[in-house]
């Protein structure tokens, strides 16, 4: 049976709730926790996660989606995450370990 996809939006934000300020995030490792794929988180986060700390969700590679880039680095950086070249530097910051 196909979960209802609010129900898949709901978890994508349970589990972003749950990164510590200071820690990041990967759309793959949060759709790892719940058993979707990495463009679903996307799309959950793009749609409806306004209310939830988005922005401590990145690519795999630690940088931000382009149509939040700006915005996303600089709340980012107020948390006090390191970048390197506009990356987060996963290897320090990555949630879960």
């Amino acid at each position: 049976m196909t979960p209802d996809p609010a129900d898949v939006d709901e978890a994508v934000f349970d589990v972003v709730e749950r990164i510590p300020p200071g820690r990041v995030s990967t759309y793959g490792a949060v759709g790892a926790l719940i058993g979707i794929g990495p463009r679903r988180v996307a799309r959950a986060l793009s749609s409806g996660g306004g209310a939830v700390p988005w922005y401590r969700v990145v690519r795999a590679d630690g940088s931000a989606a382009e149509p939040v880039r700006v915005r996303q680095l600089e709340l980012l950086a107020a948390e006090g995450v390191p970048m390197r070249d506009g990356r987060v530097v996963l290897s320090a910051v990555r949630w879960p370990d």
